[in-house]
């Protein structure tokens, strides 16, 4: 499975190492992501979604269920 958050869409990015004598070499920046279950109250039901730790925050600050109403907003298709 893909390194993506299901919920903010966060990916892999790539970027460069850079030694003492300042040669580079690509590496990538991994997204900390988290395969975690969430309890939906007003759906009555578990989900078990793949995010990112700084979605996770966002998803304990706002509730699961506005976030995800959010993203539907912002990305234009139904999630859940």
């Amino acid at each position: 499975m893909s390194r993506i958050c299901q919920l903010t869409g966060k990916r892999t990015i790539s970027g460069n190492n850079v030694s003492h004598s300042n040669a580079r070499t690509k590496r990538k920046f991994y997204p900390n992501l988290q395969e975690k279950r969430f309890f939906v109250p007003e759906l009555n039901l578990w989900v078990k979604l793949k995010v990112s730790t700084s979605a996770i925050r966002t998803i304990n600050k706002k509730g699961i269920y506005n976030f995800i109403r959010e993203v539907e907003k912002k990305q234009g298709y139904k999630i859940a």
